[in-house]
């Protein structure tokens, strides 16, 4: 048999001690103590990409008081100091870095959201790294998954910098089972000094008493068809009646019906849940890529001809005016 030159050849036992030595970190988001669904949802792809090697977690600002982590994280590692109540990138990428160093980490993996997005393309910058963006599967320790073309298309990526840094799209993986209760605690303290940016200000929406957007089992979304920001009313009445959330189009934001973090696609939110129902939306290639992972789509529209019939389990082609308020009041009986 002709043999390549310069080719490592590796028995399966060798590969098996490869990945016990791998270490993840992930950096996690939290609040009131709570960590995030999306970052515990990274912390089950570190598992898999490492295998039996071990799991960290790098909490900070109202995080720092966290009591339990997700299943299979051994150290937690609190980042205490002034930057880190509210930390942006420039001041939390050094903690990060530092603690590759020290600890020899593998893969650097946090959740795709906009903390995510803001943080790990600064630390893959400092480390030389090609990040690997918004995985959906993992296939190996340095091969994943992702969703290229607005989600039509999915790419096999291999990863051979020394350093993986990833994010992870946290409606792709279950969740991990059970918490556990038995985690080394490290608190560091920075004051890394930062002159590129500052934290000035924040405006959360409050949404009562309904479920948050990206963990909700209902989700009723509108676009542009409804109109006006005054004709959502029937689209909260509609998801009130099952405990939904509310989300919107890109178009439907930028009219100024609701707010931006309400949007749904593939500049906004990813959304899986186990019933969306689309309201008065054409069905745009944007959007669709932030919600067809749905388990059941039913859509409303008026026009037959609508994008959003070819991805929809069920449609209705009605005016929304007459078929929302109808829809609502049978659910309330």
């Amino acid at each position: 048999m002709f043999r390549y030159p310069g080719v490592l050849r590796r028995s399966l036992s060798e590969i098996g001690e490869l990945r016990r030595r791998m270490h993840a970190l992930v950096v996690a988001e939290a609040s009131g103590g709570i960590i995030d669904g999306n970052s515990v949802a990274a912390v089950v792809a570190a598992k898999r990409a490492v295998g039996s090697g071990s799991v960290s977690m790098l909490v900070c600002g109202e995080g720092s008081d966290v009591k339990s982590a997700p299943s299979g994280v051994g150290k937690v590692f609190v980042a205490a100091g002034s930057g880190m109540k509210n930390p942006v990138a420039e001041t939390l990428a050094p903690v990060v870095l530092k603690l590759q160093k020290e600890n020899s980490f593998t893969h650097l993996l946090a959740a795709a959201t906009t903390f995510g997005k803001n943080v790990m393309p600064r630390v893959a910058a400092k480390l030389d790294s090609s990040q690997v963006s918004d995985i959906v599967s993992v296939e190996g320790s340095n091969e994943y998954v992702r969703p290229i073309y607005a989600g039509n298309a999915l790419a096999r990526v291999k990863s051979s910098d020394a350093v993986q840094v990833i994010t992870v799209r946290g409606t792709a993986f279950g969740k991990s089972e059970g918490d556990t209760t038995e985690f080394e605690k490290v608190t560091l303290t920075s004051d890394e000094e930062n002159k590129l940016s500052s934290w000035e200000s924040e405006q959360l929406t409050d949404s009562g008493e309904r479920p948050e957007l990206t963990s909700a089992r209902v989700v009723v979304s509108g676009g542009r068809g409804l109109k006006s920001g005054d004709n959502f009313r029937l689209i909260e009445e509609l998801a009130d009646t099952m405990s939904g959330a509310v989300g919107a189009t890109r178009a439907a934001v930028d009219d100024g019906y609701c707010p931006n973090d309400m949007q749904v696609g593939q500049t906004g939110k990813v959304v899986a849940p186990e019933l969306y129902i689309a309201v008065g939306l054409s069905g745009a290639v944007q959007h669709l890529a932030g919600m067809k992972d749905s388990k059941t789509i039913v859509a409303i529209n008026k026009d037959p001809e609508a994008p959003i019939f070819t991805v929809a389990d069920y449609g209705l082609v009605s005016d929304l005016f007459e078929a929302v308020p109808e829809l609502t009041s049978a659910l309330k009986k």
